[in-house]
């Protein structure tokens, strides 16, 4: 039996996720939420496999989920689906965990397939590669776009602010802030603070001078 988590903040395509695959006698739902934080609670409380991890949350990036899951000490499988995602991102969703990537437009079929591949089971022999051939987005020359809360993280970055200030200003834990900076590092493809502030001034301007989110 193949134990799944699911991630999403939209709950229509969430609840039809978990219905389709509840159809399946080896597929079991262990748990469904919206946020990385709830994700993490499932995680720290449940048996789980397989998790189904949508990158876009509202206010929150989902590729902050998989190192924090890492940290929580989770063995299984991470596999993204998600609506669209430029080709620099998916190859920096894989070198962070990710098992593989499954546009929201596919054919349920695949979906199943792939959890099925990526775990073995069926004496499936082995995973299909973690990157679609079509990746619903733009390629990596675009510049990325940011979620709300990577904005706010990026203007607290701005303004010289450590992780334990960011974090209680808007509310969140420490090592989320942590998870979505790296996050940050991922999509502008710097690795320390100081050059994410160089690229924000060069490149990403109109993201500091929009109003807080």
């Amino acid at each position: 039996m193949t134990r799944i988590l699911l991630i999403d903040d939209h709950s229509l395509f969430r609840e039809a996720i978990a219905r389709l695959l509840g159809r399946e006698e080896d597929f079991e739902i262990v748990g469904e939420c919206a946020t990385v934080d709830e994700g993490i609670a499932v995680l720290q409380n449940s048996e789980v496999d397989v998790v189904l991890l949508d990158i876009n949350l509202g206010v929150q990036q989902g590729g902050a989920f998989l190192p924090l899951a890492r940290d929580a000490g989770f063995k299984g499988k991470i596999l993204v689906v998600t609506a669209g995602v430029s080709r620099l991102e998916a190859e920096r969703l894989v070198e962070r965990g990710c098992a593989g990537i499954i546009l929201k437009q596919e054919r349920p079929e695949v979906l199943i397939e792939h959890i099925r591949a990526i775990t073995g089971a069926h004496g499936t022999a082995a995973a299909p590669s973690p990157l679609p051939e079509t990746l619903g987005m733009a390629g990596a020359d675009e510049p990325p776009t940011f979620t709300a809360r990577e904005r706010q993280v990026l203007r607290a970055v701005f303004a010289g602010q450590t992780n334990k200030e960011v974090a209680f200003k808007l509310g969140v834990s420490e090592p989320l802030v942590k998870a979505v900076l790296q996050q940050l590092f991922s999509k502008t493809g710097v690795r320390t603070r100081s050059q994410l502030v160089r690229i924000a001034l060069e490149r990403h301007w109109k993201e500091l001078e929009g109003q807080s989110d």
